[in-house]
């Protein structure tokens, strides 16, 4: 018995109801068998596998509950139906326990038994497709799918599969682009929590305003849009896992209602006066360091140390430069796949160069780059090093205290220019191991220009990885 059509086997020893069932759902679209005895349709299901098995209970010989018990230990994925004619409740309750999707007391609308039929094939289908999808997260997320051969990625991993079982809060650290989202879903699909929601917010990507509604919901009338209640990311992440990245930006004002919670596992929603319970872990994620946030005044100290539980540092790309390699491997494969496009080799030279430059925007910067490349290459087998992006390209030359040649193409002069002057700021601070003083002298200017500068390419709260 092969092909799309569903199998449904019927077995019930009364032949008038066993016929009529058999010509309702054939009726219906189904290929169905019909037997008497539990052993006659243990005999079919020795043969070929059903999709839905309709048995009663009281059969001669092994009972339909039997029989039932032993066909789900073959095909854990049948969809069992059992129908009875005995009173009370015992009997569904028992039938439940076995593994039946659901029972029939007779006597029954044969109607009933075609709905029963196919609201089981759907919720299987959907039940399927979950695991599925589900099994298909756990391997995106699995810990050989994040890139690191390094001893730095090796404590991680194995940070990650110690804490992955725990309840306790999780604060990953570090620059942006440095993979901290990618570590906390691993964290969740690889924990007792993994078949409920994981909720992800970016704190610093809403306005101050509009936060405690995203965070804690609202009730209707809490402000003039509010036109009706709206649960809150902390409510719909219930015993699931909730990511809060950026959690430095959560303003002062805030930052109270997100320690209680911490605290209590409740809050309040904007505008309401009673307390909503949920059971969440947290995991937080910040490019900012919070601790001089703590000393500026600007994070509150024992927050800080309610979501510093346990602590994940994620060290830049130019802390891990054995992991470039690989990564531009994984990148290369990937993005070929994606563009259909035969697999790309990378020549020396530029392996060289990618390898010296110090990637501010981290293991995000690069794969945007190789993407980039893959794309302008085309047909082309060979990545070469006028394939390169001038910020690259630049940096290499300047580095080598080589005089810098303009590409036949030309090249944008204010890009280069504002990435040289990042990296010698950087390079500067971390010289100066975050000192702006010490900093401001290395690179031979007024400490408030430094400062200034600073502010302008975004390194505030920049500090040197350890």
């Amino acid at each position: 018995m092969t092909g799309a059509t569903e199998q449904v086997l019927v077995v019930d020893d009364e032949e008038d109801l066993r016929q009529a069932i058999v010509e309702l759902l054939t009726a219906d679209g189904f290929e169905v068998h019909g037997v008497a005895t539990a052993e006659q349709a243990q005999e079919l299901l020795s043969q070929a596998a059903f999709d839905v098995l309709i048995t009663d209970n009281s059969l001669p010989g092994k009972s339909g509950f039997d029989l039932l018990e032993d066909t789900l230990s073959r095909y854990p994925e049948i969809v069992g139906i059992v129908m009875t004619g005995l009173g009370g409740i015992e009997t569904p309750v028992q039938a439940i326990k076995k593994g039946a999707y659901d029972y029939l007391n007779k006597p029954f609308k044969l109607v009933e038994l075609s709905i029963l039929v196919r609201k089981g094939l759907q919720e299987r289908t959907l039940r399927v497709e979950n695991q599925y999808l589900r099994s298909q997260l756990k391997n995106k997320y699995a810990f050989d799918n994040i890139i690191g051969a390094g001893r730095s990625m090796a404590r991680i991993f194995e940070l990650i599969d110690s804490v992955a079982g725990l309840n306790s809060t999780v604060l990953i650290q570090g620059e942006t682009g440095t993979g901290k989202e990618l570590i906390a879903k691993a964290i969740h699909f690889n924990s007792p929590r993994r078949d409920q929601k994981m909720v992800s917010i970016n704190c610093g990507a809403i306005p101050e305003t509009l936060l405690e509604s995203e965070l804690f919901g609202h009730m209707k009338g809490a402000f003039t849009s509010a036109v009706q209640n709206r649960a809150g990311r902390f409510e719909q992440a219930n015993n699931g896992t909730i990511f809060l990245d950026e959690v430095g930006c959560i303003p002062l004002s805030l930052q109270v209602k997100l320690l209680r919670v911490l605290q209590d596992r409740e809050f309040e929603p904007a505008g309401g006066n009673n307390s909503v319970k949920v059971d969440v872990r947290i995991i937080a994620a910040t490019s900012s360091n919070l601790e001089l946030m703590v000393n500026a005044g600007t994070f509150r100290e024992d927050l800080y140390y309610r979501l510093n539980v346990i602590p994940i540092y994620m060290p830049a790309l130019r802390d891990r430069r054995e992991d470039i390699p690989l990564l531009i491997q994984r990148f290369i494969t990937q993005f070929c796949e994606t563009h259909k496009l035969e697999t790309k080799a990378m020549s020396p030279q530029v392996m060289k160069a990618m390898m010296g430059y110090e990637w501010p925007g981290n293991v995000r910067q690069l794969e945007n780059i190789v993407e980039r490349m893959v794309a302008l290459t085309g047909t082309r087998t060979a990545i070469l090093p006028s394939d390169l992006p001038p910020e690259i390209q630049s940096f290499e030359t300047f580095g080598n205290g080589t005089a810098f040649e303009i590409p036949e193409e030309g090249i944008n002069f204010t890009n280069i220019v504002v990435d040289m002057e990042r990296e010698l700021i950087l390079q500067g601070l971390r010289k100066a191991n975050g000192n702006k003083k010490l900093a401001a002298k290395l690179l031979n200017l007024k400490r408030t220009t430094l400062i200034e500068k600073i502010k302008r390419i975004g390194l505030v709260g920049y500090m040197p990885s350890a």
